[in-house]
């Protein structure tokens, strides 16, 4: 998809992402004690692929669009990529179950600190002192919000400490996906690996379907509808935000998921977030946004 360069095109589109894709979490956790995560991915999944076809038919244009987007000689890395797509939306979805909205979302967008982290092995990079600090600052601000949930409290932290580490997982999940993804592109079209993508990841979800399902009301199917459509929709608005400016130019922009998160906590759930979050959470994205600094100076320095 050719890039518009209209960076307030790309500015409106990846807020609205931010606000669907917070909306999409929201309808989750409002599931959450009456349908099982894994169910709830598979509509996520499922319903989303109308939308991924319709993109990949508008990137790869002509005849016999679709059978070229499949084309592949790298299955095991789509595989893998998958797999960690699945267990990157899962921990999500999990930990939403167990902590509040503006929490959850704090530790999601944790995914450039172990990006940092793991290139170290997969991709032998030497992490410098500057992305380094900024990883110390970013795990700073991951204790500061643990500690704020009661984490570490005996008597209150067991649910707190497992959705820390379910909502870190993600996280871990996500910087392993974004690794994966980078690897792929140097043979794949963004379309074959965001369809096969797709289409793995509904039939995953699909085969745990039987051992965790739960026959929703007419209520919940609604919106477990709702949390397909609504992903979707937010995922052609994130697409289209990326194909109207450079990443740079809109990466802080992704941030406004935490004021969506606070704004949508407090109406649907009458949550509001303790100093501890709001400290970690700027702790947090400080440190994305300085790692985000490093990576565009050495991208610019490589001949």
């Amino acid at each position: 998809m050719p890039l518009r360069h209209d960076i307030r095109r790309g500015v409106v589109l990846m807020l609205g992402a931010c606000a669907l894709f917070t909306l999409m979490n929201v309808l989750v956790k409002a599931l959450g004690d009456r349908i099982p995560f894994t169910e709830q991915m598979f509509f996520r999944s499922v319903l989303a692929m109308p939308v991924v076809l319709l993109l990949v038919l508008r990137q790869a244009r002509g005849p016999g669009a679709f059978r070229a987007a499949l084309r592949t000689k790298r299955l095991p890395g789509h595989l893998a990529r998958a797999a960690t797509g699945t267990l990157a939306m899962g921990s999500s979805f999990y930990a939403l179950t167990l902590l509040p909205l503006a929490e959850h979302s704090a530790l999601t967008t944790t995914q450039p600190i172990f990006a940092t982290l793991l290139s170290i092995p997969f991709l032998g990079e030497k992490v410098g002192i500057h992305r380094a600090s900024a990883v110390i600052v970013g795990f700073l601000g991951i204790l500061v919000i643990a500690i704020g949930q009661g984490a570490f409290q005996a008597e209150l932290g067991a649910a707190a400490r497992i959705g820390l580490i379910a909502a870190l997982a993600h996280g871990v999940f996500s910087a392993v996906t974004t690794l994966l993804v980078r690897s792929l592109s140097a043979t794949e079209s963004s379309a074959t690996i965001v369809l096969w993508q797709s289409i793995l990841m509904t039939a995953i979800t699909a085969l745990a379907l039987p051992f965790f399902w739960v026959t929703p009301s007419w209520h919940d199917l609604m919106l477990l509808i709702g949390i397909g459509l609504i992903g979707g929709v937010a995922q052609v608005l994130l697409t289209e935000a990326w194909a109207s400016a450079q990443v740079s130019a809109l990466a802080p922009y992704v941030y406004s998921s935490l004021l969506w998160a606070v704004l949508f906590g407090l109406v649907f759930f009458g949550t509001v977030p303790g100093l501890a979050t709001l400290v970690g959470a700027a702790l947090i994205v400080a440190a994305s946004l300085y790692i985000l600094r490093r990576e565009l100076i050495r991208a610019k320095q490589k001949p």
